[in-house]
């Protein structure tokens, strides 16, 4: 049977068995309707701080996202191909890495609204399509019905924003406008058509600015410390221990609320004031230093941090209430996802960037009622370069054959396919500005990374053994006791770069039109 026949048939059965009509006949599956897609998106969501992944420092409580889980699948191991926002957004829309859809970094690119994406593809289809939210792509949106996006970064209050090509305002919290807005769409809908549509979040992006209603959440917890918050960055290279990331040295008075967003109204500046304002008093009456400066900067951004996380999680409460109270739910798929992983004091740091797990790592939760089971996980390799071929898979439309993920359906199913991938390739292009973290590339599986350093000063390889140091603190490239593991994942990047169609030198904007150098192949020893 024809892989999109047997999806109709899918479709059928999950609407006949919730209706208790048992399962359907070849004929039924003929009216069957595609499933709805609502695919949550956030900017920058570690998956220490969501509590289904049962992170070791007990964080947060996320008792909606863990809800996407409890219904749904859990994925332990959705890695990016490139670890910064735009550029990921550009692969989840395309289905394919930087390289091939020209959306290198933040800095200077622009994305090309003109190639295919697969919300064209379901709008085409008759798909209602629409994306609220953080956009980031510079260009405007193209294959929605309706977009009503933040310009360029977004304001966590107040926010402007931009609704099919015409600025309007809004006034209140912005993770809670986007949701708004996302439900407005979703009333007035054309109820004939399935619907796509994006909830795109701003939080928990720097600087970190949580809801008012969530400021002192914490009653002004003292955190668990990341093991690795004092790390010297001794036993790895130049690019580790030159970049401008950490807690300690890069982060500003505004990053820790010493300064006050600029646009908030005289009522909210008020409640902003009244938490802030006697705790950073009692800051600077204490004079810190050192390692003691260090950890009041971390327990500052985690309740930060964490507090725009709490609204995210209302956020998506409030969506599976209304697909619950709409009868949407069991012909829906829920989707959870964030842009990359990031830095939450591990190795001293925050933001992302890296090939490191904290960095690579972003959060996948998956509702699909009928055909997932509830409860299950995966711990197969997979990443948002498939998030493209997922969605156009589950609305039965043939998948370009220029797109370079993989459809998530059979893990979602329940079943692994023999010749699932268990390597994949990572790149980073965006230098100096504005983390100063050298590009590279590399190779990552379920136990090793092998990753290349390289530009105008720098020009090494690293190999790390994440069963024996699961955080990454000490290359053994030049271990003598990993030289089959080295040629063997040396050939391995090699042979990925060749499939994924990785130019051997690099588009000047790939990192910012500044000076690069063609990657090299490693030699024998580590230079």
């Amino acid at each position: 049977m024809p892989h999109h026949r047997s999806r109709l048939i899918l479709w059928a059965a999950v609407a006949a068995v919730a209706l208790g009509f048992g399962f359907p006949t070849e004929s039924r599956a003929a009216d069957a309707k595609p499933p709805n897609i609502l695919f949550i998106f956030s900017d920058d969501h570690a998956f220490q701080a969501l509590s289904a992944y049962g992170e070791a420092r007990n964080l947060l409580d996320t008792p909606n996202l863990d809800r996407i889980a409890r219904e749904g699948m859990l994925f332990n191991r959705c890695i990016v191909p490139n670890s910064i926002c735009g550029p990921s957004r550009a692969t989840i829309l395309t289905g394919k890495y930087s390289h091939l859809n020209g959306f290198y970094n933040n800095s200077n690119s622009r994305f090309d609204g003109s190639q295919t994406t697969f919300p064209k593809l379901l709008n085409k289809a008759g798909y209602s399509t629409a994306i609220f939210g953080k956009w980031h792509l510079r260009t405007d949106p193209t294959g929605f019905d309706h977009w009503h996006i933040l310009p360029g970064q977004g304001a966590y209050y107040n926010p402007p924003m931009i609704k099919n090509g015409k600025q309007v305002k809004h006034e209140g919290y912005t993770t809670d406008i986007i949701t708004d807005l996302t439900i407005d769409w979703l009333k007035n809908r054309d109820r004939s058509k399935p619907f796509l549509v994006m909830s795109q979040h701003k939080a928990p992006h720097r600087e970190w600015e949580p809801a008012l209603r969530h400021l002192g959440h914490d009653n002004d917890r003292d955190y668990p410390e990341p093991e690795t918050l004092f790390d010297d960055y001794s036993g790895r290279g130049i690019a580790e221990r030159d970049q401008d990331m950490t807690i300690e040295k890069t982060m500003t008075p505004r990053d820790v609320k010493l300064v006050a967003p600029r646009n908030l109204t005289p009522e909210q500046r008020k409640k902003w004031d009244a938490y802030y304002e006697p705790r950073n008093e009692k800051f600077r009456q204490a004079n810190l230093s050192g390692k003691d400066l260090v950890r009041w900067r971390y327990n500052r951004y985690m309740h930060d941090y964490l507090g725009c996380i709490k609204a995210i999680d209302e956020s998506v409460g409030r969506l599976l209430k209304f697909l619950d109270d709409e009868g949407l739910a069991e012909n829906t798929i829920v989707v959870y996802s964030s842009d990359q992983g990031f830095y939450l004091g591990e190795h001293g740091w925050f933001d992302k960037r890296w090939i490191f797990e904290e960095s690579l790592r972003t959060p996948l939760l998956v509702r699909w009622p009928g055909v997932t089971e509830p409860g299950s996980t995966s711990d197969a390799l997979v990443s948002n370069v498939d998030f493209a071929e997922t969605f156009l898979d589950v609305a039965g439309i043939d998948v370009p054959d220029a797109m370079q993920g993989r459809s998530l359906v059979p893990l979602l199913e329940g079943n692994k396919p023999d010749d699932w991938r268990d390597s994949f390739y990572y790149h980073y292009y965006e230098y100096p500005r504005p983390h100063h973290v050298r590009p590279h590339y590399g190779v990552v599986t379920d136990r090793y990374k092998l990753v290349h350093f390289y530009g105008p000063d720098c020009d090494y390889w690293e190999l790390f053994d994440l069963k024996n140091d699961p955080h990454e603190l000490k290359s053994v490239y030049d271990d003598p006791s990993y030289a089959d593991t080295r040629e063997r994942l040396t050939a391995e990047v090699q042979r990925l770069r060749e499939e994924l169609k990785v130019p051997e030198t690099e588009d000047p904007l790939a990192s910012g039109g500044r000076r690069r150098q063609p990657p090299k192949k490693p030699a024998d020893k580590k230079s």
